[in-house]
């Protein structure tokens, strides 16, 4: 059984069900999740690789939008939702989880699949493509690329890891319009309180708190860490197929010069930048979906 079944918090507040609930293992011997929205078997699947502290609710309006046109996948890395916490923190970083998502697609037989990965799981997307090219029948990269504005990082680290709860959902929608209200100019309450369900869950204590193990900090933390890796050669080897970039228009993570230069060293890269948006866009925008399903269209 689950860890998070024993007495785990409530995530029953999230959009009514579509999909089913589904497991695989890691090589370590973790439990872990994803949401499995069912569609077309003879196209290539969408798998939704979520963002740093995110989890399988992520992209649930896109997810609802495809399915039945395609098969969509919605894996929670460990340490998220309802996958199990890694017992070393020293796991939860990008290799490692690119080695569990390959697992899942062992299990389920996915040789070729688009990828739609935001922030986190764009870099998912690229190592992959140094590891696997021939997986990946088409990319969506959402708000992410090779180099990553280090002032964003620092935002970030602002914020991920830190816990706290809260006593009502509606204490933290305004905790989260509060912290990112920047990001999301023309949130109303009701999208404040969306999201707050989407990366909160009720515990058993009947307090609100964020679905993530906060130790996927801790990486961020390790002294002497080594540099930073150039991911312009895991970028370039997603070439030669359909490869769309979303980039929110105040990103703090992809800069308009990193965009630029991608384009030009893939000029077939396709650069929608949606307006109004930070990091990163939540791809229930109109700009976001109809450069999905435009990409989609070209997809068998």
């Amino acid at each position: 059984m689950d860890i998070h079944d024993r007495a785990g918090p409530d995530r029953s507040a999230a959009a009514p069900k579509g999909w089913s609930d589904r497991f695989w293992h890691s090589a370590d011997g973790l439990q872990l999740h994803y949401r499995d929205y069912a569609g077309a078997a003879d196209r290539a699947p969408v798998i939704v690789l979520h963002g740093l502290t995110r989890n399988a609710r992520d992209g649930a309006e896109l997810a609802g939008r495809l399915a039945g046109t395609r098969r969509v996948l919605v894996p929670e890395m460990r340490g998220r939702g309802m996958s199990d916490y890694a017992p070393d923190s020293a796991s939860y970083n990008p290799v490692q989880y690119v080695a569990d998502l390959v697992a899942l697609l062992d299990q389920e037989g996915i040789t070729r699949f688009v990828a739609v990965g935001t922030s986190l799981g764009g870099l998912m997307t690229m190592l992959l493509a140094l590891q696997q090219p021939e997986r990946i029948a088409a990319a969506v990269l959402v708000d992410v690329g090779p180099e990553i504005d280090p002032a964003g990082i620092e935002r970030i680290l602002e914020y991920v890891g830190q816990g706290g709860s809260f006593a009502t959902w509606m204490h933290a929608a305004r905790a989260l319009q509060e912290l990112h209200g920047d990001v999301h100019p023309d949130f109303a309450l009701e999208d404040w309180l969306a999201m707050a369900k989407r990366v909160m869950a009720l515990g058993a204590n009947g307090r609100v708190a964020y679905d993530y193990d906060m130790s996927i900090a801790d990486p961020f933390h390790v002294e002497a860490a080594p540099p930073a890796a150039d991911l312009w050669p895991a970028f370039e080897a997603l070439a030669n197929r359909p490869l769309l970039l979303l980039r929110g228009e105040s990103s703090a993570i992809l800069s308009a010069a990193t965009a630029r230069e991608m384009q030009r060293r893939v000029p077939d890269l396709t650069v929608v930048t949606v307006p109004r948006v930070g990091h990163a866009p939540t791809l229930a925008e109109p700009q976001s979906i109809a450069a999905i399903e435009a990409l989609l269209a070209n997809v068998a």
